[in-house]
């Protein structure tokens, strides 16, 4: 009998091949998807972390209606009891009538207003949050909302919980955004004021970023999650730019530049030092001014010497659960003196960029994608890593040092760097010091 194995390639097998032959194995589209407990926190619109249902609420003041089967918002009542949303979630049951007829439609304005008259205090904006079965019906939830609008006297805006989308141009996370900044409207823009887009959460507030934009002229930093009212939230279009920090924002950041006219830049989560330095440098030149980044880029230096000299040669498996593009870290790691054995990631064609570089440094190490059904057959205790990062990679290690690298606030730059290898640091520490 042939013994059976989870698919996997090297990296350099990868280069070779390139960036438009990826193996259909690392193509979910092309195959059943096999949601192993590695993958089962994230594969979902409706997700640990923030998925469709907890981005959806990021406006200030906003509550959110579910429309679903009740199998659709089992990870919601997990959810809901997490500080602050308890009171936040509401439910509409559909029925097997409701899926067959489509007579929920009818019924969703009717609920919105229930929802908004036993709240004590009125809601911002009513967030409808639509699951799979009304993108097999083809409901225009555009004109549902509109007519729920009229009938509460309040904004009411749909967000798509529709995993059926996840391989198409705006897959749930990405619409959700868009969706969370429609409700701004045009208003005379502030040359001073500059915008954050593409978390649900704030960045670290030591990030470098915050003192980079100050020093060169933006005294209102504008994030989301740190409006405290939706006041707060709704200034955010007399930004005079956008800085996309997330590649899911770009939708977001093309309707505000649409309907607002606020121009926008992007950066890049990155985990190499110089090549931040690299993007700030850019920054500057597409600002008309010079950024002087040298204190936290020598800070960022010193912290890499010092963790290759303790942790060279330290075995690493790196999953996707985490805040971070996996090849890129992957790539910084390498960099810094640790030997990435795995990486269990979704592969696409910008992920090159990193893989041909690591290819030259690393080319043996292998990639596994968490949704292929050939991960049944995996067994991680067949090749040990001393630490992984992201819960998925901790799933397949359990006798590893483990840093889940998931937390809601966001690392960014150098002191993302940092704070990364502080954390590696650590986990290995308590690992050989329980």
């Amino acid at each position: 009998m042939t013994e059976r194995k989870p698919y996997a390639i090297t990296v350099q097998d990868l280069v070779t091949r390139g960036r438009d032959d990826i193996p259909a194995e690392l193509v979910t589209s092309t195959h059943l998807i096999y949601n192993s407990p590695a993958a089962l926190a994230f594969n979902s619109p409706g997700a640990q972390g923030f998925g469709v249902k907890r981005a959806g609420l990021s406006i200030p003041g906003s509550v959110m209606l579910l429309v679903g089967p009740g199998c659709c918002g089992r990870n919601t009542t997990i959810l809901s009891e997490m500080g602050g949303y308890s009171d936040r979630f509401f439910f509409y049951i559909m029925d097997e009538t409701d899926i067959v007829t489509g007579r929920h439609l009818k019924k969703i304005p009717q609920a919105v207003c229930e929802v908004v008259d036993s709240l004590a205090e009125k809601p911002s904006v009513v967030m409808i949050c639509m699951t799979c079965v009304d993108a097999l019906l083809g409901t225009d939830m555009e004109r549902v909302c509109r007519k729920a609008e009229k009938e509460a006297g309040l904004p009411v805006v749909p967000c798509y919980m529709y995993a059926l989308t996840r391989e198409g141009r705006k897959p749930p996370m990405v619409d959700v955004r868009r969706a969370i900044y429609s409700l701004l409207e045009k208003q005379p823009r502030r040359r001073r004021t500059v915008n954050l887009l593409g978390y649900f959460a704030p960045l670290q507030d030591d990030c470098e970023l915050y003192d980079i934009l100050r020093g060169v002229g933006f005294n209102q930093i504008n994030e989301i999650s740190r409006c405290p009212d939706f006041a707060a939230y709704k200034a955010m279009s007399q930004a005079n730019v956008n800085i996309i920090l997330n590649p899911e924002a770009r939708l977001a950041a093309q309707d505000m530049e649409k309907r607002l006219g606020i121009p926008s830049i992007e950066l890049t989560r990155l985990y190499q030092v110089a090549q931040i330095h690299k993007q700030y440098q850019a920054l500057a030149q597409v600002l008309g001014t010079t950024i002087d980044d040298s204190a936290w880029h020598e800070r960022a230096q010193a912290v890499v010497r010092a963790v290759r000299e303790k942790c060279s040669g330290t075995t690493v498996a790196i999953g996707e659960m985490q805040n971070g593009n996996a090849f890129e870290m992957a790539l910084a790691l390498t960099r810094y003196g640790f030997v990435i054995r795995e990486i269990y990631a979704n592969l696409g064609p910008d992920d090159f960029v990193y893989l041909r570089h690591l290819a030259q440094l690393s080319p043996d190490t292998q990639v596994y994608s968490n949704l292929s059904p050939s991960m049944l057959y995996y067994r991680g205790q067949d090749h040990p890593v001393d630490v992984t990062i992201g819960k998925d990679a901790a799933y397949y290690h359990e006798q590893a040092a483990h840093l889940s690298w998931d937390e809601d606030i966001q690392p960014f730059g150098y002191a993302g760097v940092i704070s990364l290898l502080q954390r590696l640091e650590q986990a290995l520490l308590e690992r050989k010091h329980p």
